[in-house]
């Protein structure tokens, strides 16, 4: 399972009732965040999910609601003492933004490994699950992720007798290990059926609507997607700063055919973003406002 935590909502800055847009995952005992901005420290601790299992921070672009709150973070991590490296993931220039960030962060127990990323999609396998970045459209360099978890398929026994594999070797092989013997070399799919559905999240945000996001987004188990505006009138803002609208990430998940949508990054003037579901849902029926702290369990489907 793959457990969410949309752990504020805001975009440009926070505000007494509105975090700053990150996503945490958990998954088998590590966590993903997805972006930094001040306070989310604040919102970690009151989720009341750790620090020290943060293995990977990925970046969408280096907008200060984006990455402000990642020196205090970094020092907090350090004070949990970790010593394992922790993953950055973002644009081209992260290396040089997050040292220039660590004037007040210089001396840390554990290494930083930086993975920049220079092509429009690049696959990144973390924690037993992939990372998928894909490039958005933004005003400057900005990048969507998915998070997806892959299921193999069921232990066929007719499969591995065909194969003539010894039952010795069955379990090993089901948990995904390759085993060398001298005539031959015996793998999982050797005693597995079609690999399954397994599970997606996707999480985009500071973008006009673009194909990279679709095609990313394709069936997607949750897509977090930014609202920068629900208010029509301001279509063309929206264009103009290149963020998107209520209604244009609805459309985008119709097409998509994700199962939710979370709308998230609203904009400080957007004070009650509810007042506008009624004609989101006429586009995508599953569309929820996102909110500070709203999680959830994607689970693999039942065979």
């Amino acid at each position: 399972m793959l457990e969410l935590c949309l752990l504020g909502c805001g975009g440009m800055m926070p505000l007494p009732y509105r975090k700053l847009t990150s996503l945490l995952a958990r998954y088998n005992g590590h966590s993903i965040l997805i972006d930094c901005g001040e306070g989310t420290q604040v919102a970690i601790k009151e989720k009341g999910w750790g620090f020290k299992p943060i293995d990977v921070i990925c970046f969408t672009h280096y907008h200060a609601d984006h990455i402000s709150g990642l020196p205090g973070l970094l020092l907090t991590l350090g004070n949990a003492q970790r010593t394992e490296p922790l993953l950055m993931i973002g644009p081209r220039g992260l290396e040089r933004v997050v040292n220039s960030l660590r004037v007040i962060a210089p001396d840390l127990p554990f290494p930083i490994i930086f993975h920049e990323l220079r092509e429009k999609e690049e696959e990144i396998p973390v924690c037993g699950c992939r990372i998928r970045a894909f490039r958005v459209n933004h005003n400057v360099t900005c990048y969507g992720y998915s998070i997806e978890v892959d299921r193999a398929g069921k232990f066929d026994v007719n499969k591995a007798k065909a194969n003539n594999i010894e039952m010795k070797y069955w379990n090993r092989l089901q948990k995904g290990e390759t085993i060398t013997l001298p005539d031959r070399i015996l793998t999982s799919d050797m005693v597995l059926g079609p690999q399954r559905k397994g599970i997606k999240c996707v999480y985009t945000t500071d973008t006009r609507p673009a194909r990279s996001i679709l095609s990313n987004a394709k069936n997607a188990d949750l897509m977090i997607c930014e609202g920068m505006y629900g208010e029509p009138e301001k279509k063309a803002k929206a264009v103009e700063y290149k963020h998107m609208t209520f209604y244009e990430a609805a459309g985008l998940a119709k097409e998509a055919g994700v199962r939710e949508l979370w709308l998230t990054h609203y904009s400080p003037s957007l004070v009650h973003p509810e007042e506008y579901m009624e004609e989101v849902k006429k586009i995508f029926a599953d569309t929820r406002p996102g909110q500070d702290g709203k999680t959830t369990t994607l689970l693999f489907e039942e065979d």
